[in-house]
């Protein structure tokens, strides 16, 4: 057997270091597709879930009433039929975004009365993310993740 030439060896090393350099970018971009498709989903979640709320709470006369009504949709939404201890600390950490959307669209914002300068709207992308940051702290996972545990439909059936 004749000894293989050292340009070879050279080669062989520089051909192994482009397969780890081509593995590890086919990696890195499979992390960051998977990282962004979860950062639009978890946007789209907030948006649709946050256009749902903002129209109840819209049509609400008053403040308790545009919270219950935010509520009510959130865990629709969510498809919470039934409370729990876990379920309530969620919805009333949740109830400030509810408030501060309705303050949000009170009209004394949009024109204040007199001579008075206008106020500056209630910040409800800041208590939202108030909220899903204590959400994360506490549970460990963000709260957007809880809009993949889809339920299954039952079928009805007519006896």
């Amino acid at each position: 057997m004749m000894p293989t030439p050292s340009f070879l060896d050279s080669l062989k090393v520089a051909a192994d270091a482009a397969t780890v350099a081509e593995e590890k970018f086919r990696r890195e971009i499979a992390s960051r597709t998977k990282a962004l498709e979860t950062e639009r989903a978890f946007a789209f979640r907030r948006l649709n879930t946050l256009r749902a709320i903002a129209e109840v709470v819209a049509g609400a006369e008053g403040e308790e009433i545009a919270v219950a009504a935010a509520t009510a949709v959130l865990r629709s939404k969510l498809g919470w039929g039934s409370d729990s201890e876990a379920r309530d600390l969620v919805i009333s950490r949740f109830a400030p975004v509810a408030q501060v959307m309705f303050a949000s669209l009170s009209p004394e914002i949009a024109a204040p009365a007199g001579d008075k300068p206008p106020r500056a709207p209630p910040d409800v992308i800041g208590t939202l993310a108030e909220f899903e940051r204590w959400y994360s702290e506490t549970h460990s996972v963000p709260f957007w993740v809880l809009f993949e545990n889809y339920m299954t439909e039952t079928p009805v059936v007519d006896f």
